[in-house]
């Protein structure tokens, strides 16, 4: 029997392909986030089966216009709950979604086109239609834990077409 081939990767010589994420530097754990914010959707789990959906309510700390954290050096003040992404938590978590870039390298995976650390621009993330950015419907202040149910969407745990190309569009 005979290993399966490495797919071939351009991503090859880089720190995301090169490291174990435990090896990673801190401004390099935190440049795999590809600033979608994604993970900072609520999020309700089925009791019974463990499924877990999201919705477009945001945390309260979500700019819903840059799809960035308010306050994220001090997150933690506001949102004592908020997720902290390590090696470890990346590779427990089911609920990240499919084009989180902590997920991606976890898998020994390619980040997309649209990364930042690919792409060398922030704003791709938003070009791409994978943040949030004009997707929420209200914030956790507003909107009821006992309405969340009425905001289940699907597109989370998706990646938009425009997103799952190999290279850049030349609009």
């Amino acid at each position: 029997m005979t290993a399966a081939r490495k797919r071939p990767s351009d991503q090859d010589g880089f720190f995301w392909k090169t490291k174990k994420m435990e090896e990673m530097s801190t401004a390099e754990w935190e440049s795999l986030c590809d600033g979608c914010g994604r993970c900072c959707l609520s999020k309700l789990e089925d009791e019974d089966t463990g499924q877990i959906y999201f919705t477009d309510v945001s945390c309260k700390m979500l700019d819903s216009c840059t799809a960035g954290c308010k306050d994220y050096s001090n997150r933690f003040d506001h949102v004592p709950d908020c997720v902290v992404m390590t090696p470890e938590s990346v590779r427990a978590l089911k609920w990240l979604p499919p084009s989180c870039g902590y997920k991606l390298v976890a898998e020994g995976r390619d980040l997309y086109w649209w990364h930042p650390l690919v792409s060398g621009d922030p704003n791709t993330v938003h070009e791409a239609g994978v943040s949030v950015r004009g997707r929420v419907a209200g914030t956790e202040d507003e909107i009821p834990d006992d309405e969340l149910e009425n905001n289940l969407v699907q597109w989370p745990g998706q990646l938009p077409k425009r997103a799952r190309l190999k290279r850049r569009p030349q609009d």
